[in-house]
């Protein structure tokens, strides 16, 4: 048996390896919320209508409907919340993204004369289980699309080690 020696590139390849992995658990943990926020959704009595619809502009990542109302749903995961809620990350560039979404999603449909609004869900999970999960019905306009979203969702509180700054 002849020895060969190792590959130059092999060790570059096992680095991707292990980026991919850690970009995986961050889709993973996207996908999980993704997964919650359906659920939640049909509780409450909403369908759902489409996931992960892209545009040219951004990705609404449900579309439901509740009655004669179509709903674009954002979804935020986090698995801590540190200075704010997970829904106040739902800045005015992502707002505006989503609008912009949402019309194409609207022309692409045929332009229904429907009523929309645009939703967001949050969720705070533990390894293993849910902690925290909250939706917020006609979290923003079209108007109010450059108003900081953090005036809109409460703060958590200042975090133990941040005391006064």
């Amino acid at each position: 048996m002849k020895w060969f020696p190792l590959n130059p590139f092999r060790r570059g390849r096992r680095r991707q390896a292990g980026f991919r992995a850690r970009r995986a658990a961050h889709l993973r943990l996207g996908r999980r919320g993704e997964r919650l926020a359906c659920r939640l959704l049909g509780a409450l009595g909403l369908e759902v209508l489409a996931r992960n619809f892209s545009g040219t502009r951004g990705e609404i990542d449900i579309v439901a409907r509740e009655s004669d109302t179509l709903c674009f749903i954002e979804v935020k995961t986090r698995h801590r919340v540190y200075r704010a809620r997970p829904a106040a990350a739902v800045g005015s560039r992502k707002r505006r993204n989503l609008v912009r979404a949402a019309h194409q999603f609207l022309r692409e449909i045929g332009n229904p004369p429907l009523n929309y609004r645009f939703d967001i869900v949050e969720a705070l999970l533990d390894r293993w289980r849910v902690r925290d999960i909250r939706y917020y019905r006609n979290a923003f306009t079209e108007e109010d699309v450059r108003r900081p979203a953090a005036e809109r969702f409460p703060e958590t509180g200042t975090p133990a080690g941040d005391a006064g700054t």
